[in-house]
């Protein structure tokens, strides 16, 4: 990490505000403040994207003692939201849009109705805008963080990843850094043919992509000394699988959301960038296709059933279901904050955060909900 870290500083002292700054990050400039640090970030928060065409907003909400949340105020984003055709709940249709980087305490946001990618300073459950950048490509879905480095996956024009250096409150691009990923961009509909995530490795040596139905893949991009990544990925086919979101489990072993079948699969990721699988567990649901963990335990949205599954993991990688909970119509994606407690799962078809907590042995229990305005058919959710 030492040579990333004199890399970004090197960046920040060739690269001016004025050669980076887009017009609407232009508008932002000015009132910019610095929060970063991490001591100072999120905490007892919960972070709602509402992905709205009409303008693109983050709802800030206080999570209480008692894990239920509390409107506390709106933040526009500078950008659009988007919608990929043929989808109804899940307008994004992917994993990570919505990302909290802890160790500089931003918030990254993806505007995929205006290409661009906003970032916000951290303070509680206050934001501050600070800039808004270009994704480097068409319909930004997903955003990975490891250290200085920030990847974000862009799904229309056959996919691409662009890279980033964190430059205090600020996303400097990484030069040559852009990678297509050559998908089909005519296949239809385009939420289950865009790429589903993009997502570190926990030392950070790979990035990975999920392909979703366009090639069935996970794709392992190796990550270079510059920050920059290996010219092609190494292509995993998983045919049938629609591979879309992704995790880790406690012992490093990759854990993807596969649609196709409604499971969850864990693989072992080698050196080399080929995932082989361990264990391969349908939840007996339809469109598992978001998975969230919760210290041992992994939670599953079944976007076509209405209900989260509960998984168990072990040393080994092998998964165990637990059961299944309902929700709200159009379980999309989920997040639980440190110490694991409560999840709060984001359900699109009517725009609802479910409020549960969690027990020991992975059962939930619901206390509540909360309509986030404008989200319906919104992606993207943080709690800290």
């Amino acid at each position: 990490m030492r040579s990333l870290s004199r890399l970004a500083g090197a960046a920040i002292i060739a690269v001016t505000v004025a050669a980076l700054a887009s017009p609407a990050e232009a508008a932002v400039a000015p009132h910019r403040q610095h929060f970063g640090g991490g001591m100072a970030g999120a905490r007892d928060a919960v972070f709602v994207q509402t992905d709205n065409t009409a303008g693109n907003e983050i709802v800030a909400y206080h999570r209480g003692p008692d894990g239920m949340l509390t409107q506390v105020a709106s933040y526009p984003t500078g950008g659009l939201g988007g919608q990929l055709t043929g989808s109804v709940v899940d307008h994004l249709a992917s994993q990570g849009s919505l990302v909290y980087d802890p160790w500089h305490a931003l918030l990254y946001a993806v505007n995929a109705g205006s290409d661009t990618v906003s970032v916000f300073a951290v303070t509680g459950d206050r934001l501050w805008l600070q800039q808004v950048i270009g994704s480097g490509g068409q319909f930004p879905v997903s955003v990975a963080v490891h250290g200085q480095l920030v990847y974000v996956l862009n799904a229309e024009g056959g996919g691409s990843v662009q890279g980033y250096f964190v430059a205090g409150d600020r996303l400097v691009p990484i030069p040559d850094s852009n990678r297509q990923l050559g998908l089909d961009p005519n296949a239809v509909p385009q939420y289950t043919n865009t790429p589903g995530q993009v997502a570190f490795s926990p030392d950070g040596s790979q990035l990975i992509v999920t392909t979703k139905a366009n090639g069935d893949d996970i794709d392992v991009f190796g990550v270079l000394a510059d920050g920059g990544l290996t010219a092609a990925p190494v292509v995993n086919s998983e045919p049938g699988a629609v591979p879309f979101a992704i995790t880790f489990d406690r012992a490093g072993h990759l854990v993807v959301a596969e649609a196709g079948p409604s499971a969850l699969v864990t693989f072992t990721l080698q050196a080399d960038g080929v995932v082989s699988p361990i264990s391969t567990v349908p939840d007996g649901e339809t469109a598992l296709c978001w998975v969230t963990r919760v210290r041992g335990l992994l939670f599953a949205s079944n976007a076509g059933s209405a209900s989260v599954s509960g998984y168990s993991d072990s040393p080994g990688g092998q998964l165990a279901l637990l059961g299944s909970t309902s929700t709200d119509p159009g379980t999309v994606d989920s997040a639980a904050p440190p110490g694991g407690r409560y999840l709060y799962v984001q359900t699109g078809g009517n725009g609802i955060v479910d409020e549960f907590a969690v027990s020991a042995v992975g059962t939930l229990a619901e206390i509540g909900s909360v309509t986030v305005p404008g989200a319906v058919g919104g992606e993207g959710i943080v709690a800290r």
